[in-house]
């Protein structure tokens, strides 16, 4: 039976075969994001990273959007209180705020993350779709940087993020106009991985393919690709070496490869 959590009344968590699908639970509002929010997707990440029967994680939101961004109307009534809005200077995460961490906890957890985009995400929620290894979108949606609409800048981690799937001029265009672009377009910038007419059900079965690889393999494959994302090509040909060196002749690669002989699915423990 798959294990079902609430997180801040915001966020629904529900593990079934390994796979982690979470979903932002604010339909009647677009799932905009307010702090509730925050607090949601920082509980349910906390709650992942923790998990060592998880193997795949989808991200998606309920009703017609992925996210509609932030809830300014909220934040706006607390602007009053001080005590209330942390100062987005503090880092309370590491290198990272609360905000930042909401989208970046994605790209930190061992297993993968797919998103699935349905319906648009814009702002805040780009860029938590942006912490995501994987954004499968409608070809209809629509995404944007909408931040300059509000007269602001993004600022949930899409600056470290965006110069990692797109050209800078690209990103430039989409950051100071504003504008939305449809999911096919999105795919063609980099900004989405492919369209599908069905993205929560083809990341369900993404996610569903990679719980049956090697957990070992898969989770050192995401190390690797994050560190080189950043690091020199001489550290990444030792990390290669390193993971591939640590994986060989263990359990999970000898399973791969009896079943691979034996043509029948692998049995991981």
């Amino acid at each position: 039976m798959a294990q079902v959590e609430q997180f801040a009344d915001r966020v629904a968590l529900r593990i079934e075969n390994g796979v982690a699908h979470v979903e932002l639970d604010r339909p009647e509002k677009l799932n905009a994001i307010d702090p509730a929010m925050f607090d949601g997707l920082l509980a349910a990440g906390s709650f992942l990273a923790e998990r060592s029967d998880v193997r795949a994680v989808v991200l998606s939101g309920r009703g017609r959007m992925f996210c509609a961004g932030l809830d300014f109307a909220s934040f706006a009534a607390m602007a009053g209180d001080s005590e209330v809005l942390e100062p987005l200077e503090t880092r309370t995460h590491g290198i990272a705020n609360q905000p930042q961490q909401a989208c970046l906890q994605w790209r930190d957890l061992a297993v993968p993350v797919i998103a699935a985009i349905q319906g648009g995400a814009l702002g805040g929620g780009l860029q938590i779709a942006l912490g995501a290894d994987i954004r499968l979108v409608r070809p209809e949606a629509r995404l944007a940087i909408a931040e300059i609409r509000w007269g602001l800048v993004p600022d949930m981690g899409g600056c470290v993020v965006l110069p990692q799937l797109m050209r800078d001029d690209q990103i430039r265009a989409l950051t100071y106009s504003g504008r939305d672009v449809t999911g096919d377009e999105a795919v063609a910038l980099g900004l989405a991985t492919q369209v599908s007419a069905d993205p929560l059900a083809d990341a369900l079965a993404m996610a569903g393919s990679i719980a049956g690889k090697s957990p070992t393999a898969i989770q050192a494959s995401k190390r690797l690709l994050t560190l080189a994302g950043s690091a020199t090509p001489a550290e990444v040909l030792l990390a290669e070496s390193r993971e591939q060196a640590a994986l060989m002749g263990g359990e999970h690669q000898v399973e791969a490869v009896m079943a691979q002989m034996e043509k029948r699915p692998p049995r991981f423990q």
